[in-house]
């Protein structure tokens, strides 16, 4: 796999990711949510793993950080 890609497989990871680069980023939460025009508390919710987030929204905040989101097979991306 490459380096640049990583599997998430669930909110609780994608959450973690979030987190992770915006603080490598060194962006605060209410700055991510107003660049991906979310609300800060969906923030804080998505990087605590909730499970119930809204997808259109989750999206617009990995794109923020400057990611995207792609879907593969996984029984041919060996």
């Amino acid at each position: 796999m490459n380096k640049s890609h990583r599997k998430l497989r669930s909110t609780k990871e994608i959450g973690a990711f979030v987190r992770q680069e915006r603080k490598a980023q060194g962006i605060s939460q209410e700055l991510l949510a107003g660049v991906a025009g979310t609300g800060t508390r969906f923030v804080s919710e998505l990087e605590h793993g909730k499970e119930t987030i809204q997808a259109d929204k989750m999206i617009k905040v990995v794109e923020a950080l400057g990611y995207g989101i792609y879907v593969m097979n996984r029984w041919e991306a060996k």
